[in-house]
C-alpha cells in the first residue's frame, strides 16, 4: 500500500481513464528519474508488471526510492492554459523549473 501519499480524486479519475484504454491488468507506474533542468524529474508510464520493489494501490505502482521521494506528496491532475497535467506537491521539493516537470531535493 502506498502510504504518505495522497491523491486527489481529479488525478484518481485521469489515472482510471487513461487505464480503461490499455490492456487489461495493466497498472499506472509513477517514478522520479534523474535528469531534467532542476536535477529530478516526474516520470509517467504504463506497466504491466509489478517489480519487488513496487509499492501498489489499487492499479498505481511506485518503486520504493521513488515512494520515499514522493513521501508527504500530493498528487493531482489539473487542466490549466498550458495543458492537461498532473502536477505534484511535493514538500520535499526544495525548488522546480518554471513548467514543474523537474526539481531539486
Amino acid at each position: 500500500m502506498i502510504k504518505e501519499i495522497k491523491f486527489t480524486d481529479n488525478a484518481l479519475k485521469q489515472i482510471n481513464n487513461l487505464l480503461s484504454s490499455k490492456d487489461e491488468g495493466s497498472f499506472f507506474r509513477i517514478a522520479i528519474k534523474g535528469g531534467g533542468c532542476s536535477g529530478f524529474q516526474y516520470d509517467f508510464s504504463f506497466d504491466k508488471t509489478p517489480q519487488d520493489d513496487d509499492l501498489r494501490q489499487d492499479n498505481i505502482l511506485i518503486d520504493k526510492t521513488s515512494a520515499d521521494l514522493l513521501k508527504g506528496s500530493e498528487i493531482d491532475f489539473v487542466k490549466e492554459l498550458i495543458g492537461d497535467q498532473f502536477k505534484i506537491n511535493n514538500p520535499q521539493s526544495k525548488s522546480s523549473c518554471g513548467c514543474g516537470v523537474s526539481f531539486s531535493l
